[in-house]
């Protein structure tokens, strides 16, 4: 094996993201180059929200034990206060009120927060209708219903809150322009009383993204770019087989995320994609500037699926979840390969998406290993 990254093992440290030998259980030279230019929040192993310092990786474990490498183009957060909702205006003039609660732990597990009650709040700065609006929230006591991130009486914008925080997303569809509200007056509604934390409202992505934490102002996380490791004498050239356990951000996040072994440039190379269609893979090889061989498969790609194509001269072979998908009998090989990126090789479309297990094998496997590697 050439590089092995993930599979419940990770280590992480500033600018670099380790790979690691299953010889020794212990982690190695394989280091992947990392940049992100400002923090970033990932749900750590504890299922709080925690902070990565800039320029550190981030392992992200929302509903996943093993937990994944997260990697995320740039967004913004257009809600000036995301968490002190003593900022943000109230509903009906002075009907409603916004209280500090100075024992209630929140979803990051810092302490002192806010309840919202009778009436609601919302903050008026005219968010356009691409805006993908979230918020955590709870109930104070029970269950019951409120109505969040829109003012328009839509039972799209009506959840069930209970005592424990979740994350709701506005899922209406259009998406209305306008503030950000929290609303408790709707007919729907059944709580006279909520926590809330976290408002977040991205207007450069059409999905959801992780939190950005802002403090009286709008607030950038800047790209995840992740890249360099390895060098020439860990792959083979002739053969091998690329393997990840990944998942999309979105079933369409828009243009081509790929990650790739080449030797640097995008003339040379073995590349799996999250193709611009959306909701398709696409595994391909290059020799020398020219496309040798090219598989696609249309497959939803927001929960994890594991993919392994094989390479190798007039015998290549694409698998996914237990299946051979396609293949391909007229294939010349790349002429180097010495990099494993995330993304297609010279440092365009960088990947986006989760990471659980990613592996490179030096000989390319038999249908039998395939299958098993990929069930």
């Amino acid at each position: 094996m050439a590089v092995k990254l993930g599979n419940g093992n990770w280590a992480v440290k500033e600018d670099k993201l380790l790979a690691y030998n299953d010889n020794s259980g212990l982690f190695f030279n394989k280091e992947f180059d990392f940049t992100r230019g400002s923090t970033a929040t990932y749900v750590g192993r504890d299922g709080l929200i925690a902070s990565a310092a800039s320029g550190v990786p981030r392992i992200d474990f929302t509903n996943d034990t093993k937990g994944h490498l997260l990697l995320e183009p740039q967004s913004t957060n257009l809600i000036p206060y995301s968490e002190d909702f003593s900022q943000w205006s109230l509903l009906g003039g002075t009907a409603g009120t916004v209280t500090y609660v100075s024992d209630l732990v929140n979803p990051d597990g810092s302490v002192g927060g806010y309840k919202i009650s009778n009436s609601g709040i919302f903050v008026g700065i005219g968010l356009p209708s691409t805006a993908q609006r979230s918020i955590y929230a709870r109930s104070v006591s029970g269950s019951g219903n409120a109505q969040l991130m829109s003012h328009n009486s839509n039972t799209n914008n009506v959840f069930t809150l209970t005592e424990e925080w979740q994350r709701f997303e506005l899922n209406s569809s259009p998406l209305v322009a306008g503030n950000f509200y929290i609303d408790l007056r709707g007919s729907e509604t059944t709580l006279d009383e909520i926590y809330v934390w976290g408002a977040n409202a991205i207007n450069d992505q059409d999905y959801l993204t992780s939190y950005i934490p802002t403090t009286g102002a709008a607030s950038t996380r800047n790209a995840d770019v992740c890249n360099n490791s390895g060098s020439a004498q860990d792959f083979n050239s002739e053969e091998g087989v690329l393997y990840a356990e990944v998942a999309s951000l979105a079933e369409d996040i828009g243009g081509s995320k790929n990650f790739s072994i080449s030797d640097g440039t995008n003339n040379n190379g073995v590349k799996f994609a999250f193709r611009t269609a959306g909701s398709q893979i696409g595994v391909s090889v290059k020799s020398n500037g020219t496309t040798t061989a090219n598989n696609v498969y249309n497959m939803p790609v927001s929960n994890f699926f594991k993919v392994a194509f094989k390479y190798k001269t007039n015998d290549c072979a694409l698998w996914v979840n237990g299946t051979e998908i396609a293949t391909d009998t007229s294939a010349a090989m790349p002429l180097d390969l010495s990099s494993l990126r995330f993304d297609r090789g010279d440092g365009g479309n960088d990947f986006n998406g989760k990471v659980r297990n990613l592996q490179v094998f030096t000989e390319a496997l038999t249908d039998e290993q395939l299958e098993k590697l990929t069930s």
